[in-house]
C-alpha cells in the first residue's frame, strides 16, 4: 500500500515540479497540441467513413433480408469507431513523446539535476534515439492494442463486462502508460524495453499508483496535454526510486525557471 501512495506522490511532484518551471511546461505543450490535432482529425474521419469502410469491407451482406444487413454492419461499425477511440487513447502517449522527444529528455535530464543527481546520457545520436524509441513504442503499442481489442471485446459481457473488466484495463492502461513514461528517463540510463518491464513489474503497487490515475485522466485527450510535461517529471522521480538513485525531493532553487537552451 505504501508504494501505491508513492506512485500517486510521484505524480503530484512531477506536476509541481513543472509548475515551477513555466517555460518549460509551455514547451512541453507543443508536442502534445499537434498530437492532439492530428489525432482529432483523424477520430473526424473515422466518424464520417466507418460506416463507408464497413459497407466496403463486407460486400457479402449486401443481399442479406432486412434486417441482418443493417444489424450487422451497425455493430461493425460501432466496433471500427470504439477500436480507434481505444487505440487513440492508448497510441497517444507513445506518439506525444515521440514527437517531443528532444525537450522531454532534456525535461528529465533537467529534473535529475535539481534533485542534486547526475544526469544520465546515452550518448547516441538524436536519429538513434528516436529509432530506438520509435521501435520500443511500436512493441508496446501492439502488445497494448491486442489486450486492448480483448478487453473491448469482453466488455458485452453481462455485468462482468460493466464492472470487472473496465477496472482491469483501467489498471492495465496505467501499467503501459507508466512504461511509456519512464521510458524517457530510463532510456537515457541505456535500459532496454525488457528491462524495463522487469523493474516496473518488481514494483507493481508503485507504478499502479503512478499510472492509473494519469489513465483515468489521459480519458480526455485535451488534459492529457497540459498534465503530459509534469507526468515526464513525475515519471523521471519515480526511476530515481526504482534504480536506487538517492534522494526524489525536488528542490525549488535548483530547477530554475530557464528555458530550454
Amino acid at each position: 500500500m505504501r508504494d501505491l501512495v508513492a506512485g500517486l506522490t510521484y505524480l503530484g511532484k512531477g506536476q509541481r515540479w513543472v509548475a515551477g518551471n513555466r517555460r518549460q511546461w509551455g514547451f512541453g505543450l507543443l508536442p502534445g497540441l499537434i498530437t492532439l490535432v492530428g489525432y482529432a482529425a483523424a477520430v473526424v474521419c473515422l466518424a464520417l467513413y466507418a460506416d463507408d469502410a464497413v459497407a466496403w469491407a463486407t460486400p457479402f451482406a449486401g443481399g442479406w433480408a432486412s434486417p441482418w444487413a443493417g444489424l450487422f454492419r451497425g455493430a461493425l461499425t460501432v466496433l471500427l469507431f470504439g477500436g480507434g477511440l481505444l487505440l487513440a487513447v492508448i497510441s497517444f502517449t507513445a506518439v506525444t513523446l515521440l514527437v517531443g522527444q528532444p525537450f522531454y529528455e532534456e525535461l528529465s535530464a533537467r529534473v535529475d539535476r535539481s534533485v542534486g543527481g547526475e544526469a544520465p546520457e546515452s550518448g547516441l545520436p538524436l536519429w538513434r534515439e528516436l529509432w530506438i524509441s520509435a521501435r520500443e513504442s511500436l512493441a508496446v503499442l501492439v502488445r497494448a492494442a491486442a489486450w486492448g481489442v480483448l478487453f473491448f471485446a469482453l466488455g458485452f459481457v453481462p455485468f462482468v463486462g460493466q464492472t470487472v473488466v473496465p477496472a482491469i484495463g483501467i489498471c492495465f492502461s496505467g501499467f503501459f502508460l507508466a512504461e511509456e513514461l519512464t521510458a524517457v528517463a530510463l532510456q537515457r540510463r541505456g535500459v532496454p524495453l525488457r528491462e524495463r518491464l522487469r523493474l516496473l513489474r518488481s514494483r507493481k503497487l508503485l507504478t499502479l499508483g503512478f499510472g492509473v490515475p494519469l489513465a483515468l485522466l489521459f480519458l480526455v485527450p485535451v488534459v492529457a496535454v497540459f498534465v503530459m510535461p509534469g507526468a515526464v517529471a513525475g515519471a523521471t522521480l519515480l526511476v530515481r526510486d526504482l534504480m536506487g538513485e538517492g534522494p526524489v525531493e525536488t528542490e525549488p532553487e535548483a530547477a530554475g525557471d530557464s528555458a530550454l537552451s
